[in-house]
């Protein structure tokens, strides 16, 4: 298998590449969505967690490839590819996410006060979907190359913190109902 000059598969590389992009994109929509949010008088609710959040979310592709490497994982097609096929899938549920939220949707918990809860796309089903596919693909996408161990800590780490959000979460909608 090629391997770049830091000593990781190519295929890592472009996947840990495609995801940084596609994370640097959500921000980007993210801040969109945050001006315009203010805009309507939206209050931000749980800053304190956010840094967390970041951290947690960075430290998934670090710890990707520091496992990887050190660890000399490859890519074992049994595994490989069904948690990519997984992780692709995630991808796809978080931008039905996003498109479902339209402006509302956001990285931070900001709450536009006197809308409705949004009840269409995965919504229609569950009140946190986008939070399953963060826990989906934090186990998925770093078992791409056998990166157990981090998708074991991410795991963990992220239950932490998605209990603090929820929290925020649903008492900022309280507050906003």
């Amino acid at each position: 298998m090629l391997q770049d000059m830091a000593g990781l598969p190519a295929g890592l590389v472009v996947l840990l590449a495609v995801t940084t992009g596609e994370r640097l994109a959500e921000l980007v929509v993210a801040r969109r969505h945050a001006r315009w949010a203010k805009g309507q008088g939206g209050v931000e609710y749980g800053r304190g967690h956010y840094p967390f959040m970041v951290a947690l979310h960075t430290g998934l592709l670090v710890g990707i490839a520091v496992e990887v490497g050190a660890g000399h994982r490859s890519f074992v097609p049994a595994l490989g590819w069904p948690a990519l096929a997984v992780a692709v899938l995630a991808q796809i549920a978080r931008w039905w996410c996003v498109r479902s939220l339209g402006r509302r949707w956001n990285t931070r918990v900001i709450i536009v006060p006197g809308l409705p809860l949004v009840s269409r796309g995965p919504y229609r089903w569950l009140s946190h979907p986008n939070y399953v596919v963060v826990v989906t693909e934090g186990i998925a996408l770093p078992l791409v190359y056998g990166a157990w161990l981090t998708a074991l800590l991410f795991t963990a780490a992220n239950a932490v913190v998605l209990a603090v959000r929820l929290r925020v979460e649903n008492a900022a909608l309280q507050l906003a109902a």
